[in-house]
């Protein structure tokens, strides 16, 4: 897939308005119940960045942006200042966050996730952009060090240990990210009298699959 491993500027999705989808496929029956089913494992974001604007300034830094990317055809990275860590929004990153996996004495390699919990119900979210340097790991309660117990691959989330965890050790990591996405349209229409006057253009982002 053609991604760009850069940062949409983070100023200009402050701001702006999202959050997950999800599609259900309802068929109501002749007795009035209904039977609900999903085509998706995982929810997909989806965002407005024109909101994000708030200046001329901005917009240039949008074209140039959009320019860069060549519309739809890259995708690339966008912080969810809603939803970018694996803690909670007050609290700060810690290596207990979320469990990732349990030790076996045979896998090294781990993909980063993050649960949403409520009830007795959970999603597990897979996590394939970390940001760099962020990332903190501990097996079985103990922090490990970054570049010797492991390594962390920021384009596909992967954790790889340098020797297997043992059996049953719990394995959890802390870290920041971003999610993967793509403009969802091949234009952007802006005015200089339009703008002034708070009528923002519409920048639609999604979430692709990686």
């Amino acid at each position: 897939m053609s991604f760009h491993e850069i940062r949409f500027p983070a100023s200009l999705s402050f701001g702006s308005i999202g959050g997950p989808e999800r599609r259900t496929e309802i068929v109501t029956l002749a007795n009035g119940f209904e039977e609900r089913n999903t085509p998706w494992a995982n929810s997909r974001r989806r965002y407005d960045a024109g909101l994000g604007l708030r200046s001329l300034d901005d917009v240039e830094t949008l074209i140039a942006f959009f320019e860069a990317r060549q519309g739809q055809l890259y995708a690339f990275r966008w912080k969810d200042w809603a939803d970018f860590k694996s803690s909670r929004p007050s609290r700060e990153v810690t290596p207990l966050d979320q469990l990732i996996g349990h030790g076996d004495e045979v896998t090294t390699a781990f993909p980063l996730t993050r649960s949403y919990a409520s009830g007795d119900q959970t999603y597990t979210r897979p996590i394939t952009k970390p940001v760099t340097g962020t990332v903190r790991v501990a097996v079985g309660g103990d922090s490990l060090q970054d570049g010797i117990d492991y390594t962390v691959d920021t384009t596909t989330g992967v954790v790889t240990f340098a020797a297997a965890p043992d059996m049953g050790a719990e394995i959890r990591a802390g870290y920041e990210f971003d999610v993967p996405v793509r403009f969802d349209i091949d234009r952007i229409q802006t005015s200089v009298a339009s703008f002034r006057a708070g009528d923002v253009p519409a920048v639609p982002i999604v979430e692709v699959r990686i």
